[in-house]
């Protein structure tokens, strides 16, 4: 009884110790006061600022767009890296492969977006491409560290998969791509929707990277708002992370409705295949 009392203590510890801060923004970010720490009343001015604020409203945009292209293209090509790691065997240069795939994982990001910078540079002077810093470096910087995310969550999906299924349909005369479209790719899909939210959120939350490989017009949500904290934390940066939190708890909310939904649905589907048995 005293050891169950004592796991619930640091149950309840760790969820404050990770949550009050979030609360403490919220809180803030309907604080009258422009002073974030010193509450003088309840108001939602803040968030009307905030709609009004462009260079918020832009950054937002551009690190939505460059999210989305980003996590879509490491998703892809870190899907095909996955499948040659697991189902290729040992061919010559694996290790090499594999390692370049693994190697922006423990990659200081400092040093990420100083050797994209200089490759960018050395491009653009070599072919005239890319011209400039903007979306297209960035969503290719972001690519770039976000595929090997992509390419491990595929991998370690594959390497569990029973191979059974694979086998028969081609022992039954499937073709290899027939059975990767009508077998693999749904089996593994749960792993690559994943890998594209993972993707996606490391491209959202980059500021390290993305200050190297960006230029004008090309600012980010996060360069944005590292830039006004270093001139004093603003209420409405409270209320763009209320809103983010908010968008963020709603997607989780509808992705678990949606499992449990699916979940039900494979029990189902289950009992009247015994039932029929």
């Amino acid at each position: 009884m005293r050891r169950t009392g004592m796991l619930a203590w640091a149950l309840w510890f760790g969820y404050a110790f990770l949550y009050a801060p979030i609360v403490l923004l919220i809180v803030y970010s309907f604080n009258e006061n422009r002073l974030v720490t010193v509450w003088s009343g309840f108001s939602t001015k803040w968030y009307g600022e905030l709609l009004h604020n462009e260079a918020l409203i832009d950054a937002a945009l551009v690190s939505l767009q460059v999210a989305a292209a980003s996590a879509t293209l490491a998703t892809v090509l870190g899907t095909i890296a996955g499948l040659a790691l697991s189902r290729f065997g040992r061919f010559r240069g694996r290790t090499l492969f594999g390692g370049m795939i693994s190697a922006p994982l423990v990659m200081p990001e400092v040093i990420t977006g100083l050797s994209l910078l200089l490759l960018f540079v050395a491009m653009e002077q070599a072919i005239g491409w890319p011209d400039g810093r903007g979306m297209t470096t960035i969503t290719i910087a972001h690519t770039t560290f976000t595929m090997a995310y992509v390419a491990v969550i595929v991998q370690s999906r594959l390497s569990g998969m029973d191979g059974s299924l694979e086998e028969a349909a081609m022992d039954l005369g499937a073709r290899p791509g027939k059975v990767f479209f009508v077998i693999t790719l749904p089996l593994i899909a749960p792993a690559i929707v994943a890998g594209w939210l993972l993707a996606f959120t490391l491209s959202l939350d980059d500021v390290v990277i993305a200050s190297f490989v960006s230029g004008p017009g090309s600012t980010t949500l996060p360069m944005a708002v590292f830039s006004s904290v270093r001139l004093g934390v603003s209420p409405q940066i409270n209320a763009l992370a209320t809103i983010i939190v908010l968008v963020v708890a709603t997607g989780i909310f509808i992705a678990s409705l949606l499992v449990a939904r699916r979940e039900r649905q494979r029990k189902r589907d289950e009992q009247m295949a015994l039932q029929a048995g």
